[in-house]
């Protein structure tokens, strides 16, 4: 996970140059204060006005990076994101703050939910966590920050892996931010990755805001679940000299917040598996698919439901006590694998801190240091009451399905619960610094030159043990005829600690992830912002380490002789859920925990899914671009086209176990892409614009899908399963037009057509591969895995049939519309105004192995703001609605027809402030409330009445004050 020397040496040296370059630098810095001649927004103004160039007298205008600060309200803010798109060559939506320290939204991820193709996905608790655009996943969307990558080793949502690209944006405070930016189409000076999208979110820098300020902010959460009032609050100050040569922003944030959700959850569902006298044949089996779910031969001891012990349970069995039902409806019959009632309680901290520093020692140079540090600790129990359907023997009788086979009603016998306690203990930490600096040449500032480095890392440990407590058995009347959920009720209270608990299981399951991020960038401009060459060159080393520490069976050995089922009654209590609570920390001490987590060997999985294994990508990129402005048919015609080539160095581990023995297998690969890309945007009238755009753009392949995880299926070391390095990246042709209609201030109507033609899409697949190509070493082999080498001419000859990820041959095409509309209402009602968008996408494939949609994506959404400013007073009313989604490929379960899929889901969310603008810091007192209709989180399994999960996260209403001095 390191660059290599030669590299490291390289770059730096670079970096040095360009450092001393700037010593010699004689001339006037313009990137807070962009020239007279430019237009310029709102705070660009004020900031150009206060800056040392105020006088001079006006050049070429240069593109710089500019001030971004709004200084205003709400309003303002959305002015400044119709001006930046109204400039924009390329297509682009761009949300700004407010002010310093002061965005939208509390959360990044729902300010660019209220973007036209942007949706989110939430955690249980319903806060946002990773972005997707126009119709692809998560990991299709390149997140930057401040321009280069950025990687978060945290897990994602509860139940999650994120263990592809996708960045988990929680972790970052909104208070940090004063832009966001989604661009939808590519430019060649942009860094490749995201097909979907490109989102740039820069954090603030003093000379945003010239001058000496302290802004604070307070607030008090309370949650409708927790029932709690938990602290939020930030302090950012900054100061900028008399020259304004140099500034200092140094920026503090923290919060609490309660981590309680209720909820209904499955793990999926499940057929029963009958046995050949069960569906009434000579041999073999009528069941579907993988079915888990068995019942017995025989009715057993202790089954309830008034059952006799003994008697046998064939098909003749089966049919009548089960009256109206065929063999092919009980065969077939969906229950949920483990419906469980769902308990998660706990807290969620959060603590970041900012500095940044800028330098401009005359006219023409520009220098900057940014740094950013932040870390996210979770500690909460989750408790769930698992009732056994996987691997259970539940003996149905008066079952009713539905015409999809789905079980309605049932009391089923023989019968278990597990009570199942997970603690989990969660951190994240996170930090980057990046340095750069720009540089103006040439007699007429025509030539401009960026540069920036970066280094970047985050920790991640996860730490989630698993006590479990098996029910004795009962009898279970299941009702699923309306609601969310299935209703189910048991005869044994599950409340009661001397019910007759036994030990169930315990697990150790620990996991650590490492994300290593560097890099450095270098942009040369010859010309003036309309008309223009560029050239760039860029290197970035990408690392992401995941390491799993199971034990799936010393603890539980030790455990359940130090405290027998007889004792376990004193580590139970009735619980806050309706069902039994444990007392862990004494349990897990009595046990000796401690020991057995620390001697937990290094496993191929984790408890999230994820696999163990490293993965390197060091990326070496160069582009040249062109930039012109040109009067065509009498209006200003703007275009901008290149090319980008990445060449990328790959290098993919992970543990193997071959013959008892765990090793370290290394793979290696390399590729390269010519990204082209056109964008072109034409001033039909003063207020028209008419765009066209058109490139190539890439994914990377998904890292997990690479990782070794090697097994031999065979004796003789000749069929096999590994993960594939060579896999290639998705690529995609692009194809947009649009425009947008301004209408006056911030109001515009916005069209835009887009279109994608996507391969890379990757299936199971078998290759015929050298031994050696596998990295295994030889003497890890059995000696009949070996002898059989030999026989096939040695291990550089003989061939072994590999089963992996392949890239299929299929074609995915999207394509979609996002209607935007932004009007003040200022005739109606002075400060009134309205924002709308819709967006709706459709997809189809082309050939094998290409999925028919693209997972996690709702083929309609919209999003609704009204806002009135006046009077020192902001109020705003938002609702954001995403249709029904499928949310997973098919063959879940191991049913062919089984597919995951998300319910619509509207959200509304307030936010209100008064300002007092005659008191020392103009405090304004805010109010949010968020999801104020208490609108669910809920999933189904391939029907609608098959529920996989069931969240209600309840609504959050948070009371503040913030100001500046």
């Amino acid at each position: 996970m390191q660059i290599p020397f030669a590299r490291t040496v390289l770059s730096h040296a670079l970096m040095l140059a360009l450092l001393g370059v700037a010593g010699i630098a004689q001339a006037q810095d313009q990137s807070q204060s962009p020239a007279p001649a430019q237009s310029q927004t709102p705070a660009q103004s004020q900031a150009n006005a206060q800056g040392p160039s105020a006088n001079q007298p006006a050049k070429p205008p240069v593109k710089q990076l500019g001030a971004v600060n709004v200084n205003g309200g709400y309003r303002s803010s959305i002015q400044f994101s119709t001006e930046a798109k109204r400039d924009a060559t390329n297509v682009v939506d761009t949300v700004y703050a407010e002010d310093i320290g002061k965005f939208p939204d509390t959360n990044i991820a729902e300010s660019l939910n209220r973007i036209p193709g942007v949706q989110i996905s939430r955690d249980v608790d319903g806060e946002g966590m990773n972005i997707q655009v126009r119709g692809l996943g998560t990991d299709f969307t390149k997140i930057l920050l401040n321009g280069d990558q950025i990687s978060v080793a945290s897990s994602g949502s509860l139940d999650s892996q994120n263990q592809n690209r996708e960045v988990d944006l929680d972790l970052l405070p909104t208070e940090f931010f004063t832009q966001l930016t989604v661009n939808k189409t590519p430019q060649a000076d942009m860094t490749e990755g995201g097909i979907a999208g490109v989102v740039d979110m820069r954090t603030t820098r003093p000379f945003d805001n010239p001058g000496t300020h302290l802004t604070y902010s307070a607030q008090s959460t309370y949650n409708s679940i927790g029932s709690n009032v938990k602290p939020r609050g930030a302090l950012i100050g900054s100061w900028t000299n008399k020259d304004n040569t140099f500034g200092a922003l140094i920026g503090l944030t923290g919060s609490r917040s309660d981590y309680d959700v209720r909820g209904f959850e499955t793990i999926g569902w499940t057929t029963p598996h009958l046995t050949a006298a069960q569906c009434g044949i000579a041999s073999g089996s009528c069941s579907p698919g993988a079915g888990s779910w068995s019942i017995p031969s025989t009715v057993p001891a202790g089954a309830g439901a008034g059952l006799i012990p003994g008697q046998t349970i064939d098909n003749a069995w089966l049919l009548a006590h089960n009256p109206g039902l065929s063999t092919s409806q009980i065969a077939n019959a969906l229950i949920p694998r483990l419906a469980r009632d769902a308990y998660i309680q706990g807290t969620n901290d959060h603590q970041s801190a900012l500095m940044s520093f800028e330098f401009r020692p005359d006219e023409r140079a520009h220098f900057y240091l940014d740094t950013l540090f932040s870390k996210q600790e979770r500690d909460f129990n989750r408790a769930d009451m698992d009732l056994v359907g996987r691997s259970g023997q539940m003996i149905p009788t008066n079952m009713q399905v539905d015409q999809n086979d789905v079980v309605t009603n049932a009391t089923f016998a023989n019968a278990q619960y597990f009570l199942e306690e997970r603690p989990y203990v969660e951190h994240v930490h996170f930090y980057n610094v990046n340095p750069g600096g720009e540089l103006l040449f040439g007699d007429n500032d025509n030539i401009k030159l960026d540069f920036q480095g970066y280094s970047q890392r985050s920790w991640y440990m996860n730490e989630q043990p698993t006590l479990a407590v098996m029910s004795p058995k009962t009898t279970v009347t299941y009702n699923n005829t309306g609601g969310s959920f299935p209703s189910i009720t048991s005869s044994v209270d599950l409340n009661n600690p001397n019910a007759g608990w036994t030990w169930y299981r315990l697990n150790v399951d620990n996991e650590t992830r490492v994300t290593a991020n560097k890099g450095t960038r270098e942009d040369l401009q010859l010309g003036d912002d309309e008309n223009n060459v560029k050239v760039g060159v860029a290197y970035d080393d990408i690392a992401r380490q995941i390491k799993a520490y199971v034990d799936t069976s010393a603890w539980q050995n030790f455990g359940e002789t130090a405290v027998p089922t007889s004792g376990l009654p004193a580590y139970l209590s009735p619980g806050p859920g309706g069902f039994i609570a444990m007392n862990y920390p004494s349990l897990m001490a009595a046990t000796n925990y401690p020991y057995y987590e620390s001697i937990a060997p290094l496993a191929s999985a984790a408890a999230t899914g994820a696999s163990s294994g490293d993965i390197e990508e060091s990326t070496w990129a160069w582009y040249i671009e062109g930039n012109g402005k040109f009067d065509l048919w009498g209006n200003s015609l703007r275009l901008n086209g290149g090319v980008r080539h990445a060449y990328t160095d790959q290098t993919v581990s992970g543990p193997v176990t071959l013959n008892g023995q765990t090793e370290e297998v290394t793979l290696k690969h390399n590729y390269g892409y010519y990204l082209p890309s056109f964008n072109a945007a034409y001033n039909a009238t003063d207020d028209i614009i008419l765009r066209l755009a058109a490139s190539r753009s890439m994914t990377r392949p998904d890292p997990s899908a690479m990782v070794p995880g090697l097994n031999f299926s065979d004796p003789a070391a000749e069929i096999a399963s590994e993960g594939n390095p060579k896999l290639a990246p998705y690529l995609s042709t692009n194809l947009d037009f649009g425009g947008e209609w301004y209408t006056g201030n911030e109001g515009y109507v916005g069209l835009d057509l887009f279109g994608k033609r996507i391969t890379g899409f990757t299936v199971n697949g078998t290759n015929l591969i050298p031994f050696t190509a596998l990295g295994v070493p030889y003497a890890d082999l059995t000696s009949t895995q070996q002898q059989s080498l030999q026989l096939r001419g040695g291990p550089n000859a003989a061939m072994v049939q590999v089963t992996q990820q392949v890239n299929a041959n299929g074609t995915l095409f999207i394509k979609g519309a996002e209607l935007t509309w932004v009007q003040p209402l200022d005739f109606v009602f002075k400060g009134l105004g309205v924002q709308a968008n819709y967006t709706v996408v459709s997809q189809r494939n082309i050939g094998p192995g290409v999925p028919a949609q693209a997972v996690g994506i709702s083929p309609h959404t919209y999003n609704l703001t009204g806002y009135w400013e006046g009077y020192n007073t902001t109020l705003r009313l938002s609702y954001v609605w995403n249709a029904a989604q499928i949310s997973s490929s098919a063959d879940q379960n191991g049913l062919p027809f089984g597919q995951i899929k998300t319910d619509a889901r509207g959200q509304l969310d307030m936010g209100a402030s008064y300002q007092f603008v005659h008191l020392p810091s103009k405090p304004m007192i805010t109010l949010d409330a968020i999801n104020m209709t208490k609108a669910d989180l809920r999933t189904t399994f391939t029907y609608s009445n098959a529920a996989y999960t069931y969240y209600t996260p309840g609504f959050t209403v948070m009371l503040g004050i913030r100001g500046s001095f």
